[in-house]
């Protein structure tokens, strides 16, 4: 194959050859997502005759555990309708595979079925008679009695230092298994499935589709360890698909989705979907980092790859940027292969009132009247045997000798209990206590409380949920692949390591299923672009870099860190930690903050009040110019996953304020003002 040119794509050198073109629409299923810029990009892509396909993440545990533990889809169902009809009618059109998976936000088997059932009924509509798919569903949930067996015979542990050790109680009390698949099971579906328009997977690394597309395409052998060609080729399809799942995150300003297009050495060029966003060197960069305990070397199903050595080229447009270097090592080199386990617990049930504070009196006495609050609401309950839990929401309490102009305090008040009767009874109880409550110097003696906000006193929330699983189980040989008729491998050393030759099958599994009425096509080859549709699409230009700057500079006179970085967040990284990102915009400034010694394990620590021993990971990515930090999360003073009781910001995504406002040394300031 000849080097691909064209609106879409740019010229590359001829060394390396095109292997396929993938395109995610959007970082979620159900979030919605721009069926004109999709079918603009296919239109292209698929006219060069270069196998491509529409694939994408659907699930996190990002949000929780309600979804594990209650069986609750991660968006509702009319979202999946409404995004996968359009995906839907654009592999019709365009003769291209739709991949997915962690189908309806967890990837419970439970869910897989549900996804497919909205296929059916997409396919069954009015209008659509000429739909065929054939569908394989892939099924990630593990049998507890198979987590239990690893449990006693040593081969499971929790993934990162803070997860707690796995009990027998944790398994027992979980709502249902699921494990993140690798590769493996995609890559067997497709070379069983050959034919298949749609694949709806379960459970799965986010990256797992991506690399098993490029993999199968490449008639890659996932099990010669120690080719280097192999470890290059997995490493860049792994690094590919590690920043396409998030969509066109990577790209400034963000936006919906993005295209990569993969060469079979490994390489790849990353850009965005959305014609007004461009990409560069550190945006694709930095999102290695993202969600990440550490930028360099990020773990999987089977291994992890290393970016040390990757290189990230601005192209010729200005907005494709092309990545080279990364290699992939496989656990199978000194060990097992490894899958996460995932799940969660019903652990009672929550009842929330709200609503807020404005006379000053009050506000600047507030504590102490909220504590008087809870002594009032458990002297109420002295009757009660069963332990509950109450506390308070607080946002917007002025800092203490600042001056509000115009305060208002907004609180929620949040109880949990084994029923729901009494986490009302306690809610309500609080919630008297709010309104009536004395303090001194009151004026206002009709009410302390503004509330009525959905016209509700108490609003009961139902469930409340915990993780249970978040840990490493180890598999016998065999076992990451898919189950098929004649799947079995022997092995001499079972899990106990007894010597006594056992049959060890794959965990996952797969039901295949022809969808809609329409005739088969007589090939799946792409269509021939005279053949292909346009439906009154628009062919929307590309704009030049000029036309979609990045704000790259800086306060005139810094004084904060927040000031200097272009990027400053925060977020999950997995359900027990948050880490941290600085991006800086530009090379000398990066350098400058980096040689300054500001940031540090002990400026961390500081910034969020823990010992320097609970700094994760901290250090400086030069290939992102970025500094990363990831810690434990804290809540209440204690280590807790995310979501549950007392939970304000699942996704951690709130936590950076701490380090947007470290002081700028003087030396720094300095540094700046001589430029």
């Amino acid at each position: 194959m000849s080097p691909i040119i064209n609106d879409q794509l740019n010229e590359v050198d001829a060394v390396s050859t095109p292997l396929c073109h993938i395109i995610t629409p959007v970082g979620m299923l159900g979030y919605g997502l721009n069926e004109e810029e999709n079918a603009v990009a296919l239109r292209h892509l698929v006219a060069t005759g270069i196998p491509t396909a529409l694939i994408l993440d659907s699930g996190s545990t990002d949000s929780g555990p309600d979804r594990l533990a209650q069986k609750a889809m991660g968006q509702p169902r009319s979202a999946y309708l409404r995004d996968l009809r359009k995906l839907l009618k654009l592999i019709h059109q365009f003769r291209v595979p739709l991949i997915f998976s962690s189908a309806g936000g967890d990837g419970i088997d439970e869910h897989v079925r549900e996804i497919v059932g909205v296929i059916e009924e997409i396919s069954a509509e009015k209008g659509n008679e000429d739909y065929s798919f054939k569908t394989v569903a892939i099924f990630s949930n593990i049998e507890k009695e198979t987590v239990r067996e690893r449990l006693k015979a040593g081969g499971v542990r929790g993934c990162g230092p803070c997860v707690p050790d796995l009990t027998e109680e944790d398994i027992d009390a979980s709502t249902v298994v699921v494990a993140q698949m690798g590769p493996e099971p995609f890559i067997d579906a497709m070379k069983a499935n050959p034919d298949f328009n749609v694949i709806v997977g379960g459970r799965a690394y986010d990256p797992a589709p991506y690399v098993a597309y490029c993999a199968y395409l490449a008639g890659l052998d996932t099990n010669d360890v120690h080719s280097p060609v192999v470890q290059r080729q997995m490493g860049g399809f792994t690094h590919m698909g590690k920043i396409l799942e998030c969509g066109g995150t990577c790209a400034v300003p963000k936006s919906h989705g993005a295209i990569a297009t993969v060469y079979k050495d490994g390489g790849f060029t990353i850009s965005p979907l959305t014609p007004t966003a461009h990409c560069t060197p550190v945006s694709v960069a930095a999102h290695t980092m993202y969600e990440k305990s550490r930028p360099d070397l990020l773990h999987g199903p089977g291994g992890y790859f290393d970016l040390n050595a990757a290189t990230y080229e601005q192209l010729p447009d200005q907005r494709t940027i092309k990545v080279r270097g990364s290699v992939f090592h496989f656990s199978k080199e000194s060990g097992p292969y490894q899958v996460k386990l995932e799940a969660a617990s019903v652990v009672g049930y929550r009842s929330l009132f709200l609503g807020s504070f404005r006379d000053p009196i009050l506000i600047n006495q507030l504590d102490k009247l909220l504590n008087l609050v809870k002594v009032y609401t458990a002297e109420q309950h002295t009757h009660v045997t069963e332990k509950w839990e109450f506390d308070f929401h607080i946002y917007g309490k002025p800092e203490e000798g600042v001056e509000n102009p115009s305060p208002e305090v907004f609180i929620i008040g949040e109880a949990l209990a084994p029923t729901q009767e009494l986490a009302t009874s306690v809610a309500s109880t609080a919630r008297i206590g709010v309104i009536h409550g004395s303090y001194p110097g009151q004026k206002a003696t009709s009410g302390n409380f503004a509330f009525g906000i959905g016209g509700k006193s108490v609003m009961e929330v139902g469930p409340c949920s915990r993780f249970t699983m978040y840990h490493l189980m180890d598999l016998e040989e065999g076992e990451e692949g898919l189950l098929l008729e004649d799947s079995s491998s022997t092995h001499i050393n079972g899990v106990n390591g007894n010597g006594i030759r056992k049959q060890r099958k794959p965990l996952f599994t797969q039901s295949v299923s022809l969808i809609g009425k329409g005739d088969r096509p007589s090939s799946n080859a792409p269509l021939s672009f005279a053949d292909l549709p346009t439906n009154g699409i628009k062919q929307n230009g590309v704009k030049g870099i000029a036309d979609v700057k990045a704000v790259n500079g800086f306060a005139s006179k810094p004084t904060k860190l927040g000031d200097l970085a272009q990027v400053v967040r925060s977020k999950n990284s997995g359900p027990y930690e948050i880490t941290f990102d600085l991006i800086f915009a530009s090379r000398d400034t990066y350098l400058k903050v980096k040689d300054s010694g500001l940031l540090s394990v002990k400026t961390v620590a500081d910034a969020y009040k823990l010992p320097e021993s609970d700094i994760l990971w901290c250090g400086f990515f030069d290939p992102a110019q970025a500094f990363k930090a990831t810690i434990p999360r804290i809540r209440a003073g204690k280590r807790m996953p995310g979501g549950g009781f007392m939970e304000n910001d699942v996704h951690g995504s709130q936590q950076h304020l701490p380090l947007v406002n470290l002081k700028l040394p003087e030396e720094l300031l300095a540094s700046f003002a001589q430029d």
